[in-house]
């Protein structure tokens, strides 16, 4: 716990592990430029679909406002976040630690942290959501309402993301529950703190990436910081009050044989703010078979990514990472 940065960015300038060589630093932001606003409360179901489908489909990634979280909720889910993330190190140690099979735990800058060439400003909280009544027992207990709001609060992304998922999959032209069951049911909360950073041009909180999940449901609320790459360049997510931001994940990419994209996006520090951002990912289990679906794959529409458990499908992602290139160099069928 000692390596986290929120327990030692105080007392100390940039280290030279956190700072990127000039190519991966940050830049300009092009102004004028954003992603679409999807507005689920909207009578028109098919208004929707369309929407949510240009989305996927140009950025990967999109905003959903009345979405039926309530606000309250929402605040009261990123206060503990923000109060579970000011704990002392030894407490946060203490909170993650209950489970010896690690579905909570702690970790900063990246997961492979002892061996990065390049460390990223981030500390983060991850733990599995579902079955609840198996893995609410690990959850931390500081801050007290800890277990009682999240609980609450993932319950309703779930309602969301399987509503989201719904739509996709009338727009893809797939059964529309073809993501319930073992697609989406392995479903995780990763929260990211980013402490203010004594400079933010020479490091980031978080590198350019796409997720290895189906979905991730974003909670950014005010404070800017995350950007997704398009067409060469870097635009910023403008933070919407009580908008969540949908990323479509690399899984996405596969089962849609390619008629979506998965979103590469990356997160940028900030100098006089700390940042915390919620991530709820669906996931499918390990032993879960992620291919491009059935329904999308003909003669004139063959396979573009071979089969492959979802387990092989991390090991494949990681090694991708570690050696710089993307998952469909390994993946391509």
């Amino acid at each position: 716990m000692e390596h986290l940065v929120s327990s030692w960015y105080n007392d100390r300038s940039l280290p030279e592990s956190y700072t990127l060589p000039p190519e991966d630093r940050t830049g300009m932001l092009p102004l004028g430029k954003n992603i679409l606003v999807v507005d689920l409360g909207t009578h028109d179901q098919t208004d929707i679909l369309q929407h949510i489908l240009e989305a996927s489909q140009e950025f990967g990634m999109f905003q959903v406002i009345n979405h039926g979280v309530p606000s309250n909720l929402i605040n009261e889910a990123m206060s503990v976040f923000k109060e579970f993330h000011a704990l002392s190190a030894e407490d946060k140690a203490i909170e993650t630690s209950k489970d010896p099979s690690k579905s909570c735990y702690m970790y900063t800058s990246t997961q492979s942290y002892a061996t990065e060439k390049f460390r990223f400003w981030r500390d983060g909280l991850l733990h599995r959501c579902n079955p609840l009544e198996k893995y609410i027992q690990f959850w931390p207990e500081k801050p007290p309402k800890y277990r009682q709001v999240v609980a609450i609060y993932t319950a309703e992304l779930r309602k969301v993301g399987f509503r989201i998922l719904e739509f996709i999959s009338q727009g893809l032209g797939v059964n529309p529950d073809h993501f319930r069951g073992e697609l989406g049911e392995n479903q995780t909360m990763l929260v990211n703190h980013y402490p203010p950073c004594p400079d933010p041009s020479l490091t980031l909180g978080l590198c350019k990436h796409r997720d290895p999940v189906v979905i991730n449901i974003l909670l950014q609320k005010d404070v800017y910081g995350l950007e997704v790459f398009k067409d060469e360049e870097w635009i910023g997510v403008e933070p919407i009050p009580y908008a969540f931001v949908v990323t479509l994940g690399v899984l996405m990419q596969i089962i849609s044989n390619g008629k979506l994209k998965a979103a590469e996006h990356r997160v940028v520090t900030n100098s006089n703010l700390a940042w915390t951002i919620a991530a709820f990912a669906l996931d499918p289990f390990n032993e879960t078979l992620i291919e491009p679906a059935k329904a999308l794959v003909d003669t004139n529409n063959p396979a573009l990514y071979k089969s492959l458990s979802y387990k092989d499908f991390l090991i494949k992602y990681r090694v991708a990472a570690s050696y710089g290139t993307t998952f469909e160099e390994l993946l391509i069928d």
